[in-house]
């Protein structure tokens, strides 16, 4: 992030892909650094959020959860931050249900070597899938087969690793996919995605998305609810650039809430609903999966977008970032991954924050088995 660099938060150079403990405790350093915590109330569920035309304020009903206590509160301005990566897809498959191994989500996987040694069935075409795949190869899975629904991720994968079509049955520990094949298989994990969640929104406030898409369509610059921008949604679209555009969004609404953003010239619901239009078109005719080059548009689309919220904030203090250069490097992560999954997290990068290279891994990632290991 532009304000808190790894070789800050680290006091060195490093690695250029974290694994998952150390990219947690950089984000918690960050919270520490800018004195955070005593903003937030944690063990505190938010139940109900509505708006009152009357009082025209928010009105928002939570329940603390130490005592079951329900209290109420009245806002100006609400941002929902709560990400969409949190309530799982898990779409029915015939005969699964009766499976006698393992089943779970994405969403659930914590340690690779559960699977050591078993036949795992990855249903879903995605990340979750690579990572997960290449995880449990790394720490001795007897079999990945990936089922994939449109295309087949196309990597070269290491002997142990196949992909076939769309599972369509599952009979005793039996897999049967759409092309004829099938395979014995000890566990399955569902990568199938997530569903957009926002049951304690009141119906005229909810955000509902029917897929996975790079400008959510009732969102004014990807951000602001349509017909009451005091409403404001962070991080709902696909993502690449993850916590830069976190940054650069906090960075509108903040601007937003205080005055000082650039938006008024689309002010209006007209306004805004002509602004989101020219975005879903853009959106509309980007190909998709599996035409080649299709998630390297999809960079490109949210680099533009990223450069649009930066035109509207407020130039004295927003983030500032080489919006293109990140987009580059995120471009030459796909090359690296199609020249071999095995290695391309060895690969090495000069930080668009800092200006230096990454730190070279000691350790080949295939060899480090441990995600704790000090960089």
């Amino acid at each position: 992030m532009v304000d808190y660099s790894f070789d800050h938060h680290f006091g060195h150079s490093t690695p250029s892909y974290l694994p998952r403990a150390l990219l947690y405790d950089y984000i918690v350093g960050r919270a520490i650094t800018d004195d955070i915590r005593h903003y937030i109330r944690f063990l505190t569920a938010v139940r109900w959020i509505s708006f009152d035309e009357q009082s025209n304020t928010f009105r928002v009903t939570v329940e603390d959860l130490r005592n079951s206590k329900t209290e109420y509160f009245e806002f100006d301005n609400v941002v929902v931050a709560s990400g969409h990566f949190s309530v799982p897809n898990i779409p029915l498959f015939d005969g699964i249900i009766n499976f006698p191994g393992r089943v779970m989500h994405a969403h659930d996987f914590r340690d690779a070597s559960d699977f050591s040694g078993k036949r795992l069935l990855l249903i879903g075409a995605g990340p979750s899938a690579e990572d997960i795949g290449i995880q449990c190869y790394k720490f001795g899975a007897r079999s990945i087969t990936i089922s994939y629904r449109s295309a087949a991720l196309g990597y070269k994968w290491p002997k142990g690793i196949c992909e076939v079509p769309l599972l369509q049955r599952v009979n005793g520990q039996t897999a049967h996919f759409r092309d004829g094949s099938s395979v014995e298989i000890d566990a399955i994990i569902f990568c199938t995605g997530y569903r957009h969640n926002h049951s304690f929104m009141a119906e005229p406030l909810r955000l509902r998305c029917s897929r996975n898409s790079l400008y959510p369509e009732r969102l004014y610059k990807g951000v602001f609810w349509l017909d009451n921008p005091r409403l404001a949604y962070l991080g709902m679209q696909d993502q690449n650039y993850t916590l830069n555009m976190f940054d650069v969004q906090g960075a509108l609404v903040r601007d937003f809430i205080f005055g000082q953003d650039r938006l008024r010239p689309s002010s209006d619901t007209i306004g805004r609903q002509r602004d989101v239009d020219i975005w879903l078109h853009r959106e509309a005719v980007l190909p998709v999966s599996p035409t080649p080059g299709y998630i390297e548009v999809g960079i490109d689309f949210q680099a533009d977008y990223i450069k649009d919220l930066l035109a509207h904030c407020n130039e004295s203090n927003a983030p500032t970032f080489d919006v293109d250069a990140i987009a580059e490097i995120f471009k030459q992560f796909l090359r690296d991954k199609k020249n071999s999954f095995l290695t391309y997290r060895d690969q090495i990068f000069v930080s668009t924050i800092t200006g230096k290279w990454s730190l070279a891994p000691s350790v080949p990632w295939m060899k480090v088995m441990d995600d704790s290991i000090e960089v």
